[in-house]
């Protein structure tokens, strides 16, 4: 059983006013001042290119590859470099197989990223989208259900964007290889924050952008591709993923062939000298702090946060259905108009997705802002009773 150390504020590495409440990871991380510095560096490195030797062009993204692979359990060579979740959900529709008469299991209210490939993946092939929902009851059983001998791909993410809901992967993905499937997924809503072992879990491809838990840059991410499917066709045929493609005078004497691993699926400018630096600096600090280690931090968190709303009439998924780092709370009537609105004043800052109202904290939080946060609900839920 892992055990998990709980983890002081970090509040000083970020920031962040004492009077703001920032609950609201799930929609973009703030940077860490390291993560801001690595960023500004980068700019200024870019601004002297004379300084870039062509190895500069692969020594960023293949240390980026080698954390990323440690928070998931992988290899390094297993990780290709992507701008976004949703270019790696195109990467594995265009390389899973699928045909007429098989099936796509994805979550209902599943993030579009998603979605969007797998819809265009079975108009071609004449494949059906089987989408499960299970709003009060046990979404795992109802996945574990809608897999059958059909079953060709299950798209879904490791806890639902919306309100957390917690899918136990490594079943899940037993018995979707049992059907003779592959299990692709969208881990940006956990990736950093919700530990994984890909070699228990065993997906086909995992895609996850950077700027939420894993506390990094917009516009770029990571995708796992395994070893079974490392020689498919990549979205882009650039140069950098070539065999050989480290020697720049040589780059005319044009290659078919792939440098090894993942990296044929890397998008172009791959390298990109501002954006990979923070990245790593980012990951680094998730790798220092332990993702078991900011699991069992933020559960605790939210658990004091769900007792605390289950005691104005607040309801939330259970504790045990729920991953740790991620609260969708609901009113008995619905979201209150204008709630997101009445909260900012007041800075405290979550979301709305679907008919949840998320609220995620992380280490930057303090129990003032979660103090912050229910001073601030008071007035709306009085206004409701």
């Amino acid at each position: 059983m892992i055990t998990s150390q709980m983890i002081p504020s970090q509040r000083h590495l970020f920031d962040l006013p004492d009077d703001v409440a920032y609950l609201n990871c799930a929609y973009m991380a703030p940077l860490m001042h390291a993560v801001v510095e690595a960023g500004r560096r980068g700019v200024e490195r870019k601004a002297r290119p004379w300084e870039l030797t062509a190895p500069d062009f692969f020594s960023g993204p293949d240390h980026a590859r080698g954390l990323f692979a440690r928070i998931v359990n992988a290899r390094a060579e297993d990780i290709a470099i992507v701008p976004a979740a949703s270019y790696g959900m195109a990467i594995a529709a265009r390389n899973l197989p699928l045909a007429a008469g098989r099936t796509i299991v994805l979550l209902a209210d599943q993030f579009p990223s998603n979605l969007y490939p797998w819809r265009a993946a079975a108009a071609r092939s004449g494949a059906e989208i089987v989408t499960v929902d299970a709003p009060d009851g046990d979404l795992n059983a109802a996945v574990l259900a809608a897999i059958d001998e059909r079953t060709a791909i299950a798209a879904l993410p490791h806890c639902r964007w919306t309100d957390g809901a917690l899918l136990d992967l490594e079943r899940i993905g037993d018995a979707v290889r049992t059907a003779g499937g592959a299990l692709a997924l969208d881990l940006t809503q956990s990736a950093g924050a919700l530990p994984i072992d890909f070699a228990k879990v065993k997906p086909a491809f995992a895609a996850s952008a950077c700027y939420k838990w894993l506390m990094g840059p917009y516009s770029l991410g990571f995708l796992y591709v395994h070893p079974d499917y490392q020689n498919g066709e990549p979205i882009e045929y650039g140069w950098s993923p070539r065999a050989g493609a480290e020697n720049f005078a040589r780059l005319v004497d044009y290659r078919d062939e792939y440098a090894p691993g993942a990296r044929r699926y890397d998008m172009g400018e791959m390298s990109n000298f501002h954006l990979m630096p923070m990245a790593i600096a980012a990951m680094e600090q998730v790798l220092a702090w332990g993702v078991e280690n900011i699991a069992g931090t933020l559960s605790a968190r939210t658990a004091a946060i769900a007792a605390r709303a289950h005691a104005i009439g607040l309801g939330s998924q259970p504790t045990s259905r729920r991953a740790g780092h991620f609260l969708g709370l609901r009113f008995a009537g619905g979201i209150p108009p204008g709630l997101l609105d009445t909260l900012a004043r007041e800075k405290v800052h979550v979301s709305v997705r679907g008919s949840s109202v998320r609220v995620t904290p992380h280490l930057y939080n303090t129990d003032a802002d979660v103090d912050r946060l229910f001073a601030a609900l008071e007035p709306v839920l009085a206004a409701v009773a």
